[in-house]
């Protein structure tokens, strides 16, 4: 069991360093936000088809959550589109610096989804957050526009979160992001039909870009999700928490050394986001031992 819990923390930390790297790769693409987010639903929806399949798994959902799961697929549509927007407007660093505010926007968004009081220590935390993200404005003014997008992103990222946390309970994983993906394509194809966007051109990409959308599509998106729901079976979810907010600590290392010159940030940005990644593992920290703590 020690063995299959070590593997497993192993394994999560693949995952979250897969996921810094989706970061890398959005930099690399060299294709609009929005064409990028279609192809690498489209072809993640596939791989999770196949997916699906190969596990002989039902494809069948409810009506209703099939509904549910057109509207969240629209949320992770444009999750992902202000994501890639962040990126190619500002750079990786301003981008997942941003992304560690998605803990205290989901400490005020869960109390409206499960009907939980907003915790006092949890908006202290956020105040210094916001301090740090501060730090790093003051700095770095000339992003500002990637940092709007960052947020509506990581907005829109933690409503779908907490959307897919009540849907994941009743249905299989994979068979809910397979619908997710599917709506996504649908209303992003819906938009490019009207903007007239389905032309030739729009399938002529650089071998070097479909080589990099296929990675992304499979390593870091069909496969690291599949991943992470087996590992989240073996692990607790303080670990998985805490794992999972070093991705903005993988992706910027990662993009310093391999984008090199743009992600070369100043020293107050490096310790707005240092502020800003320990006060997020404290607030894990925190939570941890008031739940051990009432558990006695």
């Amino acid at each position: 069991m020690r063995n299959d819990n070590l593997k497993s923390y192993l394994n999560l930390h693949l995952i979250v360093f897969i996921w810094g790297f989706t970061a890398i790769l959005g930099a690399l693409i060299t294709i609009d936000a929005e064409n990028l987010v279609w192809f690498r639903m489209l072809l993640a929806g596939i791989f999770l088809g196949g997916f699906i399949a190969f596990k002989k798994q039902s494809f069948q959902v409810p009506v209703r959550e099939f509904f549910k799961l057109i509207f969240v697929g629209l949320l992770i549509a444009l999750h992902w589109i202000f994501f890639f927007k962040a990126i190619h407007v500002s750079n990786v660093s301003i981008t997942l610096s941003i992304f560690s505010l998605g803990a205290f926007f989901a400490s005020l968004l869960e109390p409206i989804f499960f009907g939980r009081k907003v915790l006092w220590y949890e908006v202290f935390f956020g105040l210094v957050i916001i301090a740090g993200l501060a730090l790093i404005l003051q700095v770095e003014i000339k992003y500002l526009q990637g940092v709007y997008f960052a947020l509506a992103s990581i907005i829109l990222g933690v409503l779908f979160t907490l959307m897919n946390g009540k849907l994941i309970a009743n249905h299989e994983p994979s068979v809910i992001t397979f619908y997710e993906f599917g709506a996504g394509v649908f209303f992003i194809s819906l938009y490019f039909l009207f903007e007239g966007k389905f032309t030739a051109d729009f399938f002529q990409l650089s071998l070097n870009n479909w080589v990099l959308l296929f990675v992304l599509a499979s390593v870091c998106t069909a496969y690291a999700f599949t991943a992470s729901v087996k590992v989240m079976k073996r692990l607790t979810p303080y670990t998985v928490m805490l794992t999972t907010n070093l991705e903005p600590v993988y992706g910027i290392i990662l993009a310093y050394f391999i984008l090199g010159g743009k992600e070369k940030m100043s020293v107050e940005f490096y310790i707005g986001a240092v502020i800003i990644v320990i006060t997020v593992i404290l607030n894990g920290v925190l939570k941890h031992y008031k739940t051990k703590k009432e558990n006695l």
